[in-house]
């Protein structure tokens, strides 16, 4: 009975080992052929994932490889520019009172064998260029040439020529050379820098702290910058290492295209460049090799930009386009019919986007050519032709700058008269002119001086203070001026508001 019990119990547990074993096993199996499932679709999601992103396939494109092709096929076509100037030095033996005695002997003796500078004396210099044909003109800035007496070019190879300065453009920093050979040169070509686009990749190739033939690589950083050189201003900015001895070597894009001269740099600054764009160039180049100088065009007018305050002044939608300030008599744009208080906002079909926009645009067209101005008047637009003409002289179709304007006027006037205008050296002596201003008043703020000569108010001319009196009693709203000043042979608009 006992045994039949222990063998009873026996089998049970034989069952559930059993059982069990059994169980793992199955378990075993099943994850093993889950396992191998996993394992063989796995990839078939991955490459699910990578179609469904193709912007992770052109991410490695869209930045550049080795560069080495692109400086091995261009690097030729840059050259380093030695130049020599002969100076004059204003330095001469200084005229001492020289006391008399044993200790004024010694000091004639000393001055008398003190070294004398000599009145002219050899200065170095060097900078870089960039070949732009293959009879040997080379585009360089006018900045690594100007004074210079003696140029040499040293090519990639080491060869040395002189060169002659065929022309020079000092308002926009260019300077053409033409190497003394007869031989052929590696050209590089030119490309268009307005399809430049903030972001894209740039190489420069220059001879900085004279390394010849140094190449950096980096991004375009911005467009269109103001950075004070002149008066066509228009600068690409790079962080494409440029250094001292950089000036007039090339900045090149992925195609090998020139599309800028590197000319300036801030010199507390890292990674800031300025080139010019090759699009400023490339219209100069042929007048430069041609006459050796450029011709401008010229509209004949004095404007500003639009502030905040003008634009509400004078119920403008918006602050685009350059404010005609004052028209030269007699010069194109008068003759065109352009007005003092127009606002030009396109040239030629090209939108002006403000007052310094419109200087390059007009000096850009050839001389006598007729152009169409598209100006905003009370309002209402307005097309008009005239004929460009030839910049005099040195002076430039840019603006006075617009002094800044707030709130309420303080202003002490007088009638001209002879005595009046000898005092503030008028040469008219009529008009209206400031005799005082309020210190902390709105005129004050506006940058207004004593002396400025008031020409219209609120679009209206004034030839006296009861003018301007009535006037500013006439004013629909009493709140706002706007002053048409004159000074120092400039005009420009000022306007004034009352803050509440």
């Amino acid at each position: 009975m006992r045994s039949s019990r222990w063998k009873q119990i026996l089998e049970t547990r034989y069952f559930k080992v059993v059982s069990l074993t059994t169980l793992a096993a199955s378990c075993l199996v099943i994850g093993l052929v889950v396992a191998s499932g996993i394992n063989w679709t796995r990839p078939s999601v991955a490459q699910t994932l990578t179609a469904a992103t193709p912007e992770t396939l052109a991410a490695p494109a869209a930045r550049p490889g080795s560069l080495a092709a692109l400086t091995k096929r261009l690097s030729p076509s840059v050259v380093n520019i030695k130049v020599v100037k002969v100076e004059k030095v204003g330095l001469e033996q200084p005229q001492l009172e020289i006391p008399e005695g044993p200790f004024g002997d010694m000091f004639k003796k000393f001055f008398q064998e003190m070294p004398r500078m000599p009145k002219n004396y050899r200065a170095q210099g060097a900078g870089s260029g960039v070949i732009i044909s293959q009879d040997g003109y080379v585009l360089t800035n006018n900045h690594v040439v100007e004074g210079a007496k003696e140029v040499t070019v040293t090519l990639a190879d080491q060869k040395e020529y002189k060169a002659k300065v065929v022309g020079r453009d000092p308002k926009t920093d260019l300077a053409v050379l033409k190497i003394k050979s007869s031989g052929s040169f590696p050209a590089v070509a030119m490309g268009n820098s307005d399809q430049l686009q903030v972001g894209d990749w740039v190489v420069a190739i220059g001879n900085p702290f004279g390394l010849n033939n140094t190449v950096t690589c980096g991004i375009v950083s911005a467009k269109g910058r103001v950075i004070g050189a002149g008066p066509y201003d228009d600068f690409i900015q790079t962080d494409a290492s440029i250094n001292p001895g950089n000036s007039g070597g090339a900045l090149l894009n992925l195609q090998g295209e020139l599309v800028g001269i590197n000319t300036a740099i801030v010199a507390q600054g890292q990674g800031i460049g300025f080139a010019i764009p090759v699009n400023t160039a490339k219209p100069l180049v042929p007048q430069l090799i041609a006459k050796g100088e450029v011709t401008r065009g010229y509209l004949g007018v004095n404007i500003q930009s639009i502030t905040p305050e003008l634009a509400k002044a004078m119920h403008l939608k918006d602050r685009k386009g350059a404010l005609v300030a004052d028209v030269v008599p007699g010069g194109p744009a008068d003759q065109g019919g352009i007005k003092r208080g127009d606002v030009i906002i396109a040239f030629n079909g090209m939108a002006v986007e403000d007052s310094h926009h419109l200087p390059a645009l007009v000096a850009a067209t050839p001389v006598n050519q007729e152009a169409t101005v598209t100006i905003l008047r009370q309002g209402q637009e307005r097309k008009l032709s005239l004929k460009v003409g030839q910049l005099p002289g040195e002076k430039t179709a840019a603006a006075k700058p617009a002094h800044p304007a707030a709130g309420k006027w303080g202003l002490q006037l007088r009638d001209v008269t002879p005595q009046i205008a000898q005092r503030y050296h008028l040469k008219e002596e009529k008009g209206v002119v400031v005799a005082g201003i309020e210190p902390g008043s709105r005129a004050d703020e506006a940058g207004m001086q004593r002396g400025d000569l008031i020409l219209e108010v609120n679009r209206q001319p004034v030839g006296s203070v009861q003018d301007v009196l009535e006037k500013i009693k006439r004013s629909k709203d009493q709140d706002r001026l706007l002053l048409l000043v004159e000074r120092d042979n400039g005009k420009f608009f000022v306007p004034l508001e009352q803050q509440g």
